[in-house]
């Protein structure tokens, strides 16, 4: 399989590379530091298209697929990875269930908003007590049938894009029935931002991911109409693993790109930096970490780009996925450890880059499944688990 780009994705990957370092390098530390969400930089990953690249052009999409977003998404984390975050958050988690399970209503009403950049989405799976069990839903919804609305109690938490100043929505997951076993039937449902009830609480005080928004949500007798159900009732948590299966092709591509930055600073630094009268690149030590950084990137971005290969082409992509999303997190924190290391003690402050990578790097093997659950997803498709 050649995962060379074809001339469209490689003028994409330019251009993304090119505001990635003209646009965001220069002010994103400042935002990281304040612990800000970066406004004018979305509005103008907006307006490039990036918010719509795997969407229908008749929603205001670009009309491209899973491996021009990742391309995006790499090139973006190679720089920062609050920006890479907001986006793919705001793409796979976001818009993409509507996409996947909305109704033509639904779709025309939030999708062109959605792919244009000017509102976000948010995807409210997460409860307190859940954790990687999120089938263990405690949010509820009932229909009431005076006023065929859904009424929704409950919490989310460690939930992306849920509480800026242009969070449009949050489709939430909540336990609307019992199977006949005793089960809950989980269903997906529509909440839009400033519904009565629906409260978002402040900012996290995170260890990284600075500039990304991150909240905890709760619903109190939140009211919306019946119509607001996204795709079958009952159906919303099997909906949402699908989506998490393709989220985590773009969580390997930004983990890529996280590895793959890590090169680039510690190749800048290792040139730049000079230690008993010679540039420390010329010592073989340093030369032998950076070319071990090197592979581990170069293995990550073709494993996900395998794994996006084979969602656009229609085939079976769940073990790729997995193993792309648990390689790449992994060699992210690797190649954030290994590049503060070369830094020395500049590497331990936040001016330099590389201090940011290391802080964002290790949610890469917990967000969107942990290590362990890849782990038991890849087991069971090697059919060692049935």
């Amino acid at each position: 399989m050649d995962h060379r780009l074809s001339p469209e994705l490689e003028e994409l990957r330019r251009t993304v590379e090119e505001f990635a370092h003209d646009v965001v390098a220069p002010k994103i530390g400042d935002f990281y530091e304040r612990h800000e969400f970066p406004y004018e930089i979305v509005r103008e990953m907006g307006r490039m298209g990036l918010f719509g690249l795997p969407f229908p052009e008749e929603y205001g999409g670009m009309g491209g697929d899973y491996l021009a977003l990742g391309i995006a998404l790499e090139e973006l984390a190679r720089v920062d990875s609050s920006v890479a975050i907001t986006l793919e958050a705001g793409v796979s988690l976001g818009a993409m269930p509507l996409h996947l399970f909305g109704t033509p209503e639904q779709k025309r009403e939030w999708l062109p908003r959605l792919c244009a950049g000017e509102i976000l989405g948010a995807f409210g799976l997460t409860e307190p007590d859940g954790g990687s069990d999120a089938g263990a839903t405690r949010t509820t919804a009932r229909l009431d049938p005076d006023t065929d609305e859904w009424v929704i109690n409950g919490s989310k938490c460690f939930i992306t894009n849920s509480g800026t100043d242009i969070t449009g929505l949050v489709t939430v997951t909540a336990v609307t029935g019992r199977k006949p076993d005793g089960r809950p039937e989980i269903s997906a449902i529509i909440v839009p931002s400033g519904t009565p009830g629906f409260k978002v609480a402040a900012p996290y005080s995170k260890v990284g991911w600075n500039a990304s928004d991150t909240r905890e949500l709760s619903f109190q007798d939140v009211r919306v109409p019946a119509a607001n159900l996204l795709g079958e009732e009952g159906r919303g948590y099997a909906q949402f693993l699908r989506i998490l299966d393709e989220g985590r092709i773009a969580i390997a591509a930004l983990g890529t790109g996280l590895a793959q930055g890590c090169v680039d600073e510690s190749v800048k630094y290792a040139k730049e930096r000079h230690a008993f009268g010679r540039p420390i690149g010329a010592n073989q030590a340093i030369q032998f970490k950076i070319a071990d950084m090197e592979m581990k990137a170069h293995t990550a971005r073709l494993a996900w780009r395998d794994a996006a290969s084979r969602l656009v082409a229609g085939e079976p992509f769940k073990k790729e996925a997995a193993l792309a999303k648990l390689y790449s997190s992994t060699v992210a924190v690797d190649n954030a450890r290994e590049a503060t290391q070369i830094h020395g003690g500049y590497g331990f402050m936040n001016e330099y880059p590389v201090a940011r990578m290391w802080r964002d790097s290790k949610i890469l093997e917990i967000g969107e499944g942990t290590s362990e659950v890849q782990r038991m997803l890849i087991a069971r498709e090697l059919g060692l688990v049935s």
